[in-house]
């Protein structure tokens, strides 16, 4: 929205804007957020614009965009995004929005096109966003370079595909580069997505992150989870055990035998990747714990790699696997409802039916998920009583959310510190 349109807007958004800053400046630590966070609309908006149009979210795999001409679209609040591989496979995000006169350019989740084209007027555009054909009777001093699509920030690495909608987007290379090399055992880039899923979770999108953040309630829901998963994934945890610690410098020795980076790196609050084992006598995180692919992932070798946990907040985590991946996103749709999707990764070459069975491959997250929904959608139901208050994290179980609140509380705040943004019609429902 340019500032002309945002100023009509600045006077609701404002006040809501000041009592939302007051009440993370006077939280208490440690302890969930006021309720108005969690159930919210005009909070549902800040957040929607301080945080999911500023920061850097993931997207998808670039496995998903395979060939020039293919294409994926995500919605970001009001915001619909196209992300397409280009010329000598460069990857392109932009506005899923027509210069004309505004229409959506593409309807589907996915596909493959040879320009993209309005389907309103025809407007054609190159796959690098440049306009092409407007027709011809835009006029005479009509200037075609002047309306090229809208370009939003994009970065791949190690398979993913972050994109940022903020003109000046934080900092991400440190992570990147990171994820390329931690990732290039595993060749990120030669997979295929063998199996999807998406539920709709009757919460808050930070319910839902909370909930990811810590195995608190791990012993008490998850039990097809544990029967491969460490609850913990830190020697430096104080649950951690003896025998972990054990367990860990064995597979670390394994895995640098392997070629793999293993080490914990944190980035701040936002990032976190580290190479975990999983539970003795496991190799992957399917019913069995025995691995679900015959073909391994990339070079690999052996199939017993634990898990690279990759965190990005505000929405993905992530376990990359010997034999497959698993990768979660996670996109806001209301103040109480979150979409959430999981995707399945296999090498490129593994054959369905003979490698590997989908539907068992899936079996351990989408019980899960489904456990978690309920979890989440249960919180939800709470936090909207009047009995609600915020209460107290465990220092030690639930470390993950506190640092997850933390770093939610500093975004929100630095940004609305940086420039009130106006609240949208859209927004104000």
């Amino acid at each position: 929205m340019n500032s002309t349109a945002r100023s009509l807007f600045d006077d609701p958004l404002a006040g809501a804007a000041e009592k939302a800053a007051a009440m993370l400046q006077a939280r208490k630590r440690g302890s969930s957020l006021p309720q108005p966070f969690y159930n919210d609309e005009r909070l549902f908006a800040l957040d929607m614009q301080t945080i999911f149009e500023r920061e850097w979210l993931f997207a998808g795999m670039t496995c998903e965009i395979p060939k020039k001409g293919c294409f994926i679209t995500l919605e970001i609040g009001s915001n619909s995004v196209i992300v397409v591989r280009g010329d000598e496979g460069a990857i392109h995000a932009f506005h899923n929005v027509c210069r004309h006169r505004g229409s959506r350019l593409c309807s589907r989740a996915s596909g493959k096109v040879a320009k993209l084209v309005c389907p309103y007027h025809q407007w054609a555009y190159e796959l690098d966003g440049q306009l092409l054909f407007a027709g011809t009777d835009m006029g005479a001093d009509f200037d075609m370079a002047a309306y090229g699509l809208k370009p939003v920030h994009v970065r791949a690495a190690g398979g993913f595909i972050f994109i940022c909608l903020a003109d000046d987007p934080p900092a991400i290379d440190e992570f990147a580069d990171t994820l390329d090399d931690y990732l290039a055992p595993h060749g990120m880039d030669n997979v295929k997505v063998a199996a999807e899923s998406e539920i709709i979770e009757k919460a808050n999108w930070k319910l839902v992150v909370e909930n990811n953040r810590e195995c608190y309630h791990c012993n008490g829901a998850h039990p097809e989870l544990l029967n491969s998963l460490y609850e913990f994934d830190d020697t430096d945890d104080p649950r951690a055990t003896p025998k972990y610690k054990e367990v860990v410098a064995r597979k670390q020795r394994d895995w640098e035998a392997e070629g793999a980076p293993w080490q914990l790196r944190r980035f701040g609050r936002r990032n976190r990747v580290t190479r975990t084992p999983l539970l003795e006598g496991t190799v992957s995180m399917t019913p069995d714990g025995q691995a679900g692919v015959r073909k391994l992932m990339g070079r690999l070798t052996t199939p017993d790699m634990g898990s690279l946990r990759i965190l990005h907040l505000p929405n993905s985590w992530n376990h990359v696997m010997g034999d497959h991946a698993v990768v979660f996103r996670v996109i806001p749709i209301g103040p109480q409802e979150t979409r959430v999707t999981t995707k399945w990764l296999v090498h490129k070459d593994a054959v369905e039916g003979v490698d590997y069975d989908p539907d068992t491959l899936r079996k351990v997250w989408d019980a899960t998920n489904a456990q978690d929904r309920q979890l989440a959608e249960e919180n939800q139901r709470g936090i909207n009583s009047i009995a609600y208050e915020p209460g107290p994290y465990s220092e030690t179980f639930e470390f993950g959310v506190i640092d997850f609140i933390d770093w939610y509380s500093e975004r929100m705040l630095g940004h609305l510190d940086d420039e009130t943004p106006a609240l949208r019609l859209a927004g104000a429902r």
